[in-house]
């Protein structure tokens, strides 16, 4: 079993340089929250100051990642390690997304990023 420092240590270098491609470029950036943290849409939306009742999307990493095959390794990299892996894209327009999963240590491990959709 890896720690959340190795894991975390592993999704750093394998999102090295890569983009989330959208009306505008953003790089993943790894995240680890506390395993007590509830990951709810109030949750969310609490964390980038948005009103309560933003629009949040909820997607499969597949999904999410469909745009290129420069992610497998990131992809893969995620499902191995985590359980409960979820893409969560909250708000229109300037869009955060976290993609976040479970460690084995019981904290929430992944990345954030940012789409533009106008």
């Amino acid at each position: 079993m890896k720690s959340d420092a190795e894991i975390l240590r592993e999704l750093k270098k394998a999102s090295e340089s890569l983009l989330v491609m959208s009306e505008s470029d953003y790089p993943l950036e790894v995240i680890r929250w506390d395993g007590q943290v509830v990951v709810t849409p109030e949750y969310l939306c609490h964390i980038i100051g948005k009103p309560p009742a933003s629009p949040i999307q909820e997607i499969d990493l597949d999904t999410f990642f469909q745009m290129s095959g420069i992610f497998q390794n990131v992809m893969e990299l995620l499902k191995k390690n985590l359980a409960e892996v979820k893409v969560y894209k909250v708000g229109e327009i300037s869009i955060p997304v976290y993609i976040l999963g479970r460690s084995p240590e019981g904290n929430w491990l992944g990345f954030s990023t940012r789409l533009i959709q106008t």
